[in-house]
């Protein structure tokens, strides 16, 4: 299956302010990508619609992606704090409206970062704690043609949703046109025992992927098994973009939210174009 192919702009900035736009939704059609993800991680950033134009003449899709930095959580936090974040959500949907952006996605659950035990008991209430603050987005996004894609993260960076199976104890109640599950390959590697399992239990609900190395350097420079994972994606069915998620490490404060501690590759460039070559080789039978 042949898919598009993105990139998220975090490889080369963080945030992403409208002087940036057109830089490097440029720099993003020169590399060859067909599809871009752009990080609005407060409101008003950058103009959706401003955007939206750029975007269409270098013919790249969009993918919006919000951010739970520190203060955002659906759960277990004060009621003035949820309904903030609900807030944020509620921005970023019509946000990925008037961009023309058909999915969000992010770990739209809890600040990334933030972890705490629970037992079976309290996980059970706060996932439907979850279900009660996410219902009125989900029907929001519906309403606007957008689907909200939910991302499992790794345990490191997050203890209520680590896997598909708790994607789907957490949210299958409202898996439909408004709500789906975001894959990442970095998030799966750590946490799924079988990842094409994984993917087959995601079947009809996979809203976006996400893919980098291992290491969360190049795609292809990793030990990370890409033909099985492409394969898994075909059997499921997911006909969406595979977008290139890395970091800078120039940014400070990103560095340490993604534990960016070293150079991924030679160059930021070098790890999307790199990753890019071999997703495109990949798709297209040529390399085994």
């Amino acid at each position: 299956m042949e898919r598009k192919l993105g990139v998220n702009t975090w490889i080369w900035t963080s945030p992403l302010r409208d002087d940036d736009v057109p830089e490097l939704a440029a720099h993003v059609a020169s590399l060859g990508f067909d599809a871009i993800e752009l990080p609005l991680e407060n409101l008003g950033d950058w103009d959706p619609k401003r955007t939206a134009g750029v975007l269409a003449k270098h013919s790249l899709a969009p993918v919006l992606i919000g951010a739970m930095s520190p203060g955002r959580n659906l759960v277990s936090a004060p009621d003035t704090e949820i309904a903030a974040t609900q807030t944020y959500l509620r921005g970023l949907i019509d946000a990925a409206a008037a961009l023309g952006a058909s999915t969000i996605a992010g770990p739209f659950y809890a600040a990334t970062g933030r972890t705490w035990s629970m037992n079976e008991v309290h996980r059970r209430a706060t996932y439907t704690q979850l279900r009660e603050n996410l219902a009125p987005l989900v029907d929001h996004a519906a309403s606007k043609g957008v689907m909200l894609a939910i991302e499992p993260l790794n345990r490191y960076e997050t203890s209520l949703i680590n896997t598909v199976d708790q994607a789907f104890d957490a949210l299958e109640p409202l898996l439909g046109p408004g709500l789906g599950i975001a894959l990442d390959s970095y998030h799966l590697n750590i946490e799924e025992q079988d990842i094409a399992a994984a993917v087959a239990r995601a079947t009809g609900h996979i809203a976006h992927v996400q893919v980098c190395g291992n290491d969360r350097g190049t795609v292809g420079a990793d030990h990370f098994d890409w033909h099985g994972f492409i394969r898994a994606l075909d059997l499921a069915g997911y006909d969406g973009p595979l977008c290139v998620e890395s970091f800078t490490p120039e940014n400070a404060s990103i560095a340490v939210a993604a534990s960016i501690w070293r150079p991924l590759a030679s160059s930021q460039d070098a790890l999307a174009a790199d990753s890019l070559g071999y997703l495109r080789n990949l798709q297209a039978g040529g390399l085994r």
